[in-house]
């Protein structure tokens, strides 16, 4: 039996057997390591020879156009179509060092070349993520997403073998949302069948095998996640327990217990969870998740069918409603949250709001990224590059796959120096109060991608932990509708505490902390003034409200209070059949307001103050009348009865005319505001939304609504005062390294 091809790596030198150098052992770089990783991987894996691989193999010259690809590791069918390189190559494998993140645009180079060279299989790596293509030779061969992944490549036995090779090809990787949501419902099923657990406690419990899933996943070195391991744990079990302090806890719960302390710092599970399912149960969904990577899975196929499974098994299990997914991009698109400002959702659910905004910005930081990709790499491999020398081409495409290393840090999420990771780390906050609701928003944020950390199970009207007055550029948020807030309910009360707990202002009344309180009892009314009070000067809100809001006189005052802190933006009349779908039944709008800036918010006071002044002069003499004759009854004695009962009569008359002329003062000033302040207020209605009443999808004109409230807005510059920040890539003059600028936009 052959040995194993081993790595060697002494004195900073790796041993590269492939080489064209005498000299074998070159110097160990990352990416260097990396590849004789991979040549090590294919020889004891796969059963390929050295003799049948080459690196570092540039495309053979006369190929215009071509020179700048070049395969870090190519094998063929045989030693003798190597050494004839022949273009009938099996498979080009592309590496990159451990720490950087593949991209699908960095791979031109060894695509480029298997296209080129006809291979049928493309491969790339970077040790901890490998992930197989097959070469798709009808697409242009520059965006690795062009290209159809698979679930293998073949071993060497398995070249000879046409129809191995054809079975391989089709057995393309594509793991699609519908086939993700199926594959949780069928957990849900089983859950169902074997235990009798139902909607949002099978919610729970399958949620917990996923993260137990992830967890052993990301852990390096981890066994495999599937049934006959598990099955194997089982068999071993006693044994284990009797030589550990586990409780006579069976191995799924332990393995349980291992996933906690893992997101212990995310606060998704409590000390006191366990798995509340039988023995049985758990290996069958682990059956079912055992074929699928849930790390490698795209963000958006495991969130979008994870926030659809949670949406239907919640429904009417949590007794609340969600905000349908069209409406939350909808609102997101309109308020154009930018990168560096700071977003929150006070009662955020399951964070859909903020599992938007996140995708959102994270798109925009990709764009942005890819277009400095682009430049640079125009400007090295501009329009004479074919007129070049090889080793001049050689030179260039590294050092533009060296940039496109350095820009994907800023992509990498564990980089805590990257822009992703302060947008997921540093910029999401949410809170609700219901403990179920907050931690299935973590859960569904990290399925999406992450941006977890900022999110609370807290009473959403109270501050916790970065959430506080004057801190936020941007608010989403959908409140509870229809209920009141007691006005005995204490601050201690409201955070679930109880009298041992309790801090100084414990026994301090919630709504006594709002000014709306001694107006409204509403939780909409006073999640309004919460909002705008999170907000800084500037930021933006948007906020779902019933649709009462907007013409019930009762409400007038409230409007009033809102329209003196902040200018109103857009308003939106929803069709009701947009929260039908999700068992809601009050019909709805969508409110967008930005929060007066200092320099606004004195003026409108200074007008508020003038137009006051002027309407009172008005009055002036009738109110002196009528307060004469007030201080006049109030000091006559000596009467009758009945000249008593008409006094007290005609005070209530004086009374009730004060009234109305304070009424009336109050009008007329708000009206003469508006017209000294006077600015256009869009109104629209949306007949439909993308869902009907039933659930099915319809018709959305939301999309073509944002677009042209895009416009509008840009024309009169709504967003007076941008928080976002841009960044400005700069490259050294040798290309090597590439500088990033923070800077203000304009």
């Amino acid at each position: 039996m052959t040995a194993p091809l081993e790595l060697q790596v002494k004195n900073g030198r790796i041993f590269c057997p492939l080489t064209k150098n005498k000299d074998k052992w070159l110097s160990a770089t990352p990416e260097e390591i990396v590849r004789q990783r991979t040549v090590c991987w294919l020889v004891n894996q796969y059963g390929y020879s050295l003799d049948q691989m080459s690196q570092e193999l540039p495309v053979v010259k006369g190929q215009r156009g071509k020179g700048r690809a070049r395969a870090d590791v190519a094998v063929w069918p045989t030693k003798a179509d190597r050494e004839a390189r022949k273009r009938n190559v099996v498979l080009v494998i592309e590496c990159k060092a451990e720490s950087v993140k593949i991209m699908p645009d960095d791979y031109y180079q060894g695509l480029a070349y298997a296209v080129w060279a006809d291979a049928k299989f493309f491969v790339t790596t970077n040790d901890k993520e490998t992930r197989f293509f097959r070469v798709n030779k009808e697409k242009l061969p520059n965006r690795l997403e062009e290209q159809d992944e698979i679930l293998d490549i073949p071993k060497a036995s398995e070249l000879a073998d046409a129809k191995k090779l054809a079975d391989l090809l089709t057995r393309t990787k594509a793991f699609s949302r519908d086939e993700f949501q199926k594959l949780l419902f069928r957990c849900h099923d089983v859950l169902r069948d074997n235990d009798a657990i139902v909607n949002a406690e099978a919610f729970d419990e399958t949620s917990k095998i996923l993260f137990m899933k992830i967890r052993h996943e990301r852990k390096p070195g981890s066994s495999v996640f599937t049934r006959a391991r598990f099955e194997q744990l089982r068999e071993n079990d006693a044994d284990t327990r009797a030589k550990s302090s586990r409780n006579n806890k069976p191995f799924y719960q332990f393995l349980f217990d291992q996933t906690k302390e893992e997101f212990e710092d995310a606060l998704i599970f409590s000390g006191n969870d366990r798995l509340n399912l039988g023995e049985s149960s758990f290996l069958q969904i682990v059956q079912l998740l055992e074929k699928y990577n849930l790390s490698d899975t795209s963000d958006d196929v495991k969130g979008i069918a994870f926030e659809e499974f949670l949406g239907k098994t919640f429904r009417g299990g949590l007794g609340q409603f969600f905000t349908p997914r069209a409406l939350v991009d909808f609102m997101v698109e309109i308020l154009d949250p930018q990168e560096g400002e700071l977003i929150c959702d006070p009662c955020c659910g399951t964070g859909g709001f903020l599992i938007k905004a996140f995708e959102y910005v994270r798109a925009h930081i990709e764009a942005d990224i890819q277009k400095a990709k682009e430049t640079f790499k125009t400007k090295l491999l501009g329009k004479d590059f074919d007129d070049m020398d090889e080793k001049e081409q050689a030179a260039r495409s590294a050092r533009v796959q060296h940039t496109f290393e350095q820009l994907n840090r800023d992509l990498d999420p564990p980089n805590q120096q990257g822009r992703i990771y302060d947008l997921s780390s540093r910029r999401i906050y949410g809170t609700d109060k219901e403990a179920r609701s907050a931690r299935t928003a973590k859960m569904n944020m990290i399925m999406h991608g992450d941006g977890h950390v900022g999110v609370h199970q807290h009473e959403g009207l109270l501050d916790v932990n970065g959430i506080q007055k004057g801190r936020f550029d941007l608010i989403f948020t959908n409140p509870p509708f229809g209920q009141s807030i007691s006005r005995d309910l204490t601050i201690a009360a409201a955070l679930g505490r109880h009298n041992g707990d309790q801090g100084a202002d414990a026994d301090d009344k919630l709504l006594d902390r709002y000014e709306l309180g001694e107006r409204s009892t509403k939780i909409q009314h006073i999640f309004i003034e919460r909002c705008l009070n999170l907000l800084k000067p500037g930021g933006r809100l948007g906020i779902v409200l019933p649709e009462g809001f907007f013409n019930n006189p009762d409400e007038q005052d409230i409007r009033n209070w809102a329209e003196g802190r902040a200018h109103i933006l857009l308003v939106v009349s929803v069709p009701p059949e947009v929260f039908v779908s999700t068992g809601a039944t009050v019909k709805t709008s969508l409110l967008f307001l930005r929060k007066f800036t200092d320099a606004e918010a004195k003026v409108w006071k200074q007008t508020t103050t003038a137009a006051r002044a002027e309407s009172e002069v008005r009055h002036e003499k009738e109110k002196l009348a009528l307060t004469t004759e007030r201080e006049t009854i109030k000091t006559t004695r000596g009467t009758t009865e009945k000249e008593r009962e008409t006094r007290k009569q005609r005070l209530k008359e004086i009374i009730a005319a004060l009234k109305k002329i304070e009424e009336a003062i109050t009008t007329e000033t708000r009206a003469e505001v508006k017209r000294r302040l006077d600015y256009e207020v869009p109104v629209a209605q949306v007949e439909l939304a993308g869902l009907t009443a039933s659930g099915s999808a319809c018709e959305n004109q939301l999309p073509l609504l944002a677009k042209e409230f895009a416009s509008y807005r840009i024309k009169l510059r709504l967003w007076s005062t941008p928080a976002a920040v841009r960044y400005d890539y700069v490259h050294t003059k040798d290309g090597k390294t590439v500088d990033r600028k923070e800077s203000k936009p304009e």
